[in-house]
């Protein structure tokens, strides 16, 4: 019985935009680019869990440009690469699990301070609108997390067959 190494198990070049798991990069970086410019837009109070956000989101918009770049000159050819990519995509879907608890829990707290103010308060509009920003940042962060998950899971599943 012939064994692989995972030279061939990974696809390079063209074969990415063709291939399971790696399809979800180009979903990855429009959610991922989404949740980043909704929290940058938006004001940051308080400035921890938000500051969090952004760095998952900057953090794997980055690197999965970078892993994407990397399949796509078939830099990825020895055997390690399999094991790299369920990691990194694991990785990615647990941070962006954490941040997407940190964002919802304050878009909570947001709701319940727009439910106590008035529509005639001078604040109301301002806050609406931090408010509604941030139920699409939860969104976008949202499906990120579930790409990168479903990334990881079929990566595993390439990986645990090399």
């Amino acid at each position: 019985m012939a064994s692989n190494t995972g030279i061939d198990v990974l696809p390079s070049g063209g074969r990415i935009f063709v291939s399971i798991p790696d399809i979800f990069y180009i979903p990855e970086f429009v959610f991922g680019g989404l949740v980043w410019m909704l929290v940058a837009s938006n004001r940051v109070i308080p400035e921890n869990p938000l500051g969090w956000v952004m760095f998952v989101s900057v953090f794997c918009f980055v690197m999965t440009t970078l892993w994407f770049f990397i399949f796509l000159f078939g830099a990825n050819r020895s055997s390690i690469w399999p094991s790299l990519d369920v990691g990194f995509h694991f990785v990615a879907a647990v941070f962006y699990l954490s941040a997407l608890v940190g964002l919802a829990f304050l878009t909570i707290q947001k709701g319940n301070l727009i439910a106590i103010l008035s529509t005639t308060s001078p604040l109301f509009a301002e806050f609406l609108k931090s408010y509604r920003l941030d139920i699409a940042a939860v969104v976008m962060c949202s499906f990120a997390t579930l790409l990168y998950f479903v990334h990881a899971i079929f990566s595993a599943i390439r990986w645990k067959s090399s």
